[in-house]
């Protein structure tokens, strides 16, 4: 009878330690989550930046087109074409 005792005993303790670890893992899992949650954050700030300063460069070499190559040359005729055909289309939907 005492060894059942015993053995019930050990269990009871394995499973408050148990437990005690789920307990910790949870908090440890919750703080990791907030941590992935500013990194998130981050990382959008930085690539919204990114994309700030790519539009920015892109304005830069089209102010000074005798420093432009040929390639960015026909990368910003591309582009203008681009943007005169979206403003070609918005014409055209608002006179509908």
């Amino acid at each position: 009878m005492e060894s059942i005792i015993q053995h019930i005993t050990r269990i009871q303790d394995k499973l408050a330690e148990l437990q005690k670890q789920h307990l910790q893992l949870k908090k440890e899992q919750e703080r990791l989550q907030q941590t992935l949650q500013l990194f998130q954050e981050k990382d959008k700030l930085q690539q919204s930046r990114i994309e700030e300063l790519e539009r920015q460069l892109e304005v830069v070499r089209a102010t000074r087109p005798s420093t432009m190559n040929e390639a960015d040359r026909q990368a910003l005729e591309k582009r203008i074409n681009q943007y005169l055909r979206e403003i070609e289309q918005c014409i055209a939907l608002l006179n509908e």
